[in-house]
């Protein structure tokens, strides 16, 4: 991994091929977009906005280190964990390191985080263990660990997150129905602060 400004470059061969110009892939979790690349040399280029930079951990990135890739999928292929975007809703922070890994996150997304239910850390869909009241907890298997970042990070790493996007969509259409259902009993209702959101 390399950044001159806004181009970052990445060492892979595997995720190449059949690649293309304009295609999606994840890095760490965060899902961009190829604009060059060598399949002979073995590096892609993203042009990263500072947008991504700001909202992510790409931007601590040192050249060098490891990522983890992902391709997006295809609606023909088995989806083997859940509905992941790319698209990162905040920045948390390792406590606690692998297999046992606790992760500390903003608290206005701990709503979107149930037991059992799904979370992607730096592009790895993993099920939620336990719910804490400033993030969560994440059982690694030893092969997860080996195959990705998880396994060298320690407590103060920095790990981009992505929330179970169904959730979102639930919450956003549910806004109005309990708004309506609050106005028809008499309770008074108050929209949520953007800094709540």
């Amino acid at each position: 991994m390399s950044r001159d400004g806004s181009l970052l470059r990445i060492a892979a061969r595997t995720v190449l091929e059949g690649a293309g110009l304009g295609d999606s892939t994840a890095v760490n979790g965060c899902c961009l977009t190829i604009v060059d690349f060598d399949v002979a040399e073995g590096w892609w280029d993203a042009d990263v906005s500072d947008e991504t930079y700001a909202r992510t951990s790409l931007g601590s990135l040192e050249p060098g280190d490891p990522v983890n890739l992902e391709r997006p999928v295809r609606l023909e292929d088995r989806l083997g964990g859940h509905l992941v975007q790319g698209h990162v809703d905040a920045v948390g922070e390792i406590v606690v390191p692998v297999p046992d890994l606790r992760v500390r996150m903003p608290a206005h997304l701990l709503r979107y985080v149930v037991e059992k239910g799904s979370i992607t850390v730096d592009g790895i869909s993993l099920t939620v263990v336990e719910v804490l009241d400033d993030g969560f907890t994440v059982a690694i298997i030893p092969h997860t660990s080996a195959v990705t970042t998880l396994g060298s990070k320690g407590p103060g790493a920095l790990v981009n997150l992505e929330v179970d996007v169904m959730a979102k969509y639930t919450e956003r259409l549910l806004e109005g129905q309990l708004a309506a259902l609050a106005a028809q009993a008499g309770v008074p209702t108050t929209a949520p602060s953007e800094e709540a959101r």
